[in-house]
């Protein structure tokens, strides 16, 4: 009887062992399947690649004119013909966005990737983090 127990046990722990490998390899597969198209960039890696990108400020034009990062564009993710402005842009191409501090670029990433951008940079911690960095700004 105890050599019974014994046999069922490890049956039913390499039954388990099997069952978990296979759904932890099904797992894997399913996230390199849904890869993310955006990419958090830091300040530092925004400053060295600062030419000839798009790179978009979706901050309201308030808040662009008092101070932005060189070379952007406003595109104010709150205005109600956003949608419609950023999907004139070239979806193959590499899209740069920030805002103050990250939340609504974030979603205006998304909303790009949605609609179909390749690839889009999101600024890490925004134009609040690019200023502590010690980048400058133009108004």
């Amino acid at each position: 009887m105890r050599i019974r127990s014994s046999k069922i046990v490890l049956i039913t722990m390499l039954w388990i062992s099997l069952a978990s490998c296979g759904q932890k390899q099904n797992e894997k597969s399913s996230d390199q399947d849904s890869a993310s198209k955006i990419s958090l960039i830091s300040p530092e890696d925004l400053n060295k690649v600062n030419k000839d990108i798009i790179l978009i400020d979706v901050r309201t034009p308030g808040e662009y004119a008092s101070g932005h990062v060189e070379n952007s564009v406003n595109i104010d993710f709150r205005a109600s013909n956003f949608k419609e402005l950023i999907g004139e842009l070239d979806k193959n191409q590499d899209v740069y966005v920030y805002c103050k501090v990250g939340g609504r670029s974030g979603s205006a990433a998304r909303m790009m990737e949605d609609i179909g951008f390749k690839k889009v940079y999101d600024l890490k911690g925004g134009i609040i983090a690019w200023e502590k960095d010690g980048f400058k700004t133009v108004k």
